[in-house]
């Protein structure tokens, strides 16, 4: 699901200073400036990046946006998508899963940049956690996953981290 979903995800070569975009694992951002800078003798075109949980400051050449990952923030309309994968259960039980094996496929699937993915990710750490005590590094990833959803779906909704949080955890209260 969150695959088809992922595809949907708006990609944009064309960002302009003051736009947000998303850069996978980092969050949202917004383009600082586009500078021409010289590197083994070629001159290449890079987007400036300030990622605001941070500022990070990130070099993105222009022509590898597809590549890294870059894309634009989710649209309202893709809000409620987002929040219909993390109400939906996931297909098999992380439970049996080592630790160490869900730590390698979260990691991979935070990495893609599709907030489909991690709203998964999200999703099943945080009901594990209910069920049982993370590691010390799902609870870091469970941390990192929140972090991105909430930055984005801020940006996207235009609302406070409170607000956000507050309707995330409603969604997985039992009726």
């Amino acid at each position: 699901m969150a695959e088809n979903a992922a595809k949907k995800e708006q990609v944009s070569r064309d960002f302009n200073p003051g736009d947000l975009a998303v850069y996978p694992a980092h969050g949202v951002g917004r383009i600082e400036a586009v500078e021409t800078k010289e590197i083994g003798g070629n001159k290449q075109d890079f987007y400036i990046m300030k990622i605001l949980e941070n500022n990070m400051v990130i070099m993105i050449p222009i022509s590898n946006v597809e590549s890294v990952g870059l894309r634009n923030v989710i649209g309202k309309n893709e809000i409620k998508k987002v929040y219909k994968v993390m109400k939906s259960k996931k297909e098999t039980s992380i439970d049996t899963q080592t630790w160490n094996r869900r730590y390698r496929e979260y990691m991979d699937k935070i990495r893609t940049g599709s907030l489909y993915d991690v709203a998964e990710v999200f999703r099943d750490l945080f009901l594990l956690n209910e069920s049982k005590n993370l590691s010390f590094g799902e609870r870091k990833l469970l941390d990192t996953a929140r972090g991105l959803l909430l930055k984005e779906l801020c940006t996207a909704k235009n609302k406070d981290e409170e607000f956000v949080m507050a309707e995330i955890e409603s969604l997985f209260q039992t009726n």
